[in-house]
């Protein structure tokens, strides 16, 4: 429930992989350490060790929990999170969790070993899977993408649905729609009044996950692209498959839900802001990179949002390396937040120009239309302007400060641009990634330096904290000493090959 302290003990029985557990859109307001990012916020959990998360839930919704150990989440290590709270609109039962997700049936490992190799490509999911059912009077759907590549559009065919909450907000004005795009790692909650529009002969009716159209995600084998009916909705006891047929009306271009209907139930006011937008403004692109850290080492391409593609190390986390001098952080360290005074606002731009655009700031780049689910951990953060169109320059572009949408997974339009604030008041060491799976394994992320003295102050006094982080580096820098315990022990420099986020 809203405002309970949980305590969980993860225990690693792997063979060959290190773990972590990302509690994804929990705040760890005060409480970075318990975030869940390898080479960020603590060492991978060894193979068996174990290792304590304890947090205060101060949000209430659906959400998730995933790996943040390489690509380990695209093999199935998530699951659904619950926080009972509040309601914007009342309902008769609440089902399950529905978590939707493209699948292979190979390893994502094994995929993304191949896909790295000169002249292969991203590599093609082969099916998509949900978990769900639902019959009766007005049901909560608590819809969850944990998906590796997919933007989804959820809908039930002969029903309209009404959105309540996105991520962990509640919405002011509840809103009515046949179907729901929903981005990877965002959340929605809708209410189901079963009470089909125009009911079918055999009352059954296809509950549908479709894939987005110019996400740059449509990424499936031939068949695949035709499974959207993925459950079923039924009011009779009976086997028949559903004769309901799809709304042919059902818009399936990407772009994340209305910007004017997410407005929040608990207004707000965003604030000037104390950095200078100019320069935190961001370009994704791909980037040629070769040489250490990264591996293979011949020329590669990878994914950028900051000076270079984001490569951790696993063994050192930044947050046991407070001290580094400021000169000396790796070149994805951008965006330092260094004392602000309490409740300072900080405004980011991130831009996805077209090939077809000459790029602002980055010509060792080439783009790509491509659009990229962006992620913050540690905040909820405002969105004050997000659009399709190329980017204008920031003196161009007209910012809703007044009550914007609060969120924690935000669309960044392929060829438009996303200007976000949050308020700095969570010290830190935050991860900012595009929840595309092969992105972020390519090193579409930075790191979020905020207040890192106050961090560093907060963790030197705390007596069990630092200790435990420090023990699980040691458990791991160990284990991973020891070749026997790689994969490919004739390759011990390929132990990591991607960002290892």
């Amino acid at each position: 429930c809203w405002g309970d302290e949980l305590e969980i003990t993860v225990r690693n029985n792997l063979r060959f992989n290190g773990t972590t557990i990302h509690w994804h859109g929990i705040r760890q307001l005060h409480n970075v350490e318990m975030d869940g990012v390898n080479g960020i916020t603590q060492c991978p959990i060894a193979p068996g060790q174990d290792f304590t998360y304890k947090f205060n839930v101060t949000q209430y919704g659906s959400s998730w929990y995933h790996s943040h150990y390489s690509l380990q989440y695209a093999d199935g290590l998530v699951g659904p999170m619950t926080i009972y709270g509040p309601s914007s609109d009342n309902y008769t039962f609440a089902e399950e969790p529905i978590l939707m997700t493209d699948w292979n049936h190979r390893s994502a490992f094994e995929d993304w070993s191949y896909s790295i190799q000169p002249g292969n490509g991203r590599p093609l999911m082969t099916n998509i899977l949900l978990n769900g059912q639902g019959t009766g009077a007005r049901y909560l759907l608590r819809l969850i993408n944990t998906s590796v590549d997919t933007t989804f559009i959820f809908a039930i065919d002969g029903h309209n649905l009404t959105v309540i909450g996105s991520d962990f907000v509640s919405l002011k004005t509840p809103y009515n729609t046949s179907s729901v795009l929903i981005g990877i790692g965002q959340r929605y909650h809708v209410i189901l009044t079963a009470d089909p529009i125009e009911p079918t002969k055999d009352d059954n009716y296809w509950i549908r996950t479709i894939p987005a159209k110019g996400c740059g995600s449509d990424n499936f084998v031939s068949d695949a692209k035709l499974l959207n009916n993925t459950g079923i909705i039924r009011y009779t006891e009976n086997n028949i498959d559903p004769s309901s047929a799809q709304d042919p009306n059902i818009p399936t271009a990407c772009s994340d839900e209305p910007y004017e209907s997410l407005a929040p139930m608990v207004e707000w006011t965003v604030e000037d802001p104390s950095n200078v937008e100019q320069t935190h403004t961001y370009e994704v692109g791909l980037q040629g990179i070769q040489g250490p850290p990264y591996h293979p080492s011949y020329d590669r391409t990878l994914w950028s949002i900051d000076n270079m593609p984001l490569w951790l190390k696993f063994g050192e986390p930044t947050i046991l390396n407070l001290n580094t001098p400021n000169g000396s952080w790796p070149t994805h360290l951008d965006v330092t937040t260094h004392n602000p005074q309490v409740g300072e606002w900080i405004y980011l731009v991130i831009t996805a120009p077209s090939s077809s655009l000459a790029p602002i700031k980055r010509p060792d780049r080439f783009f790509v239309p491509v659009a990229h689910p962006i992620h913050l951990h540690g905040h909820d953060f405002a969105i004050l302007n997000q659009s399709s169109t190329p980017y204008p320059g920031f003196e161009n572009v007209v910012l809703n400060k007044n009550n914007p949408p609060r969120r924690d997974v935000a669309l960044l339009p392929q060829n438009g641009y996303l200007v976000i604030a949050f308020r700095a008041d969570n010290p830190g060491t935050w991860l900012l990634h595009c929840h595309i799976a092969w992105h972020a394994s390519s090193g579409l992320g930075m790191q979020i330096l905020e207040n890192k003295d106050a961090l560093a102050n907060r963790l030197g006094k705390d007596k069990k904290k630092r200790p435990m982080l420090v023990n699980t580096c040691e458990a791991w820098n160990d284990w991973v000493s020891d070749i026997r315990n790689h994969y490919n022990p004739r390759k011990p420099n390929a132990f990591q090959d991607d960002s290892g986020i």
